[in-house]
């Protein structure tokens, strides 16, 4: 026996991620990405492979990229980490209790 219910349902956990690109990325990782991936490109392109190290060099744009939206836990990515990082060490660190033993 099959039961219907219009009006109840769950919302599961990880529904914010059905608002994200492909199920990981935001509009701006995408964006940094793509100004890697042809940053890279155009360098090649008009370069070439001169040497190991210059191709080494040419391809730090697209690395770069890649490690600033690779996904991590309790964060969205690793440029989300980086700005909570620099926010948490750069910011006052002086944290205001008021709870309800505020007085206590």
């Amino acid at each position: 026996m099959r039961y219907i219910v219009d009006d109840l349902f769950l919302v599961p956990a990880n529904s914010k991620k059905g608002t994200l690109i492909f199920g990981l990325f935001l509009k701006v990782d995408l964006i940094i990405m793509g100004v890697g991936v042809a940053t890279t490109f155009l360098l090649l392109l008009i370069f070439g492979a001169p040497g190991l190290w210059l191709s080494i060099l040419f391809l730090l744009p697209s690395l770069i990229a890649a490690m600033l939206v690779f996904p991590m836990p309790n964060y969205h990515n690793v440029r989300t980490f980086l700005g909570e990082m620099i926010e948490f060490y750069s910011g006052l660190r002086k944290y205001i209790w008021k709870g309800w033993c505020y007085k206590e």
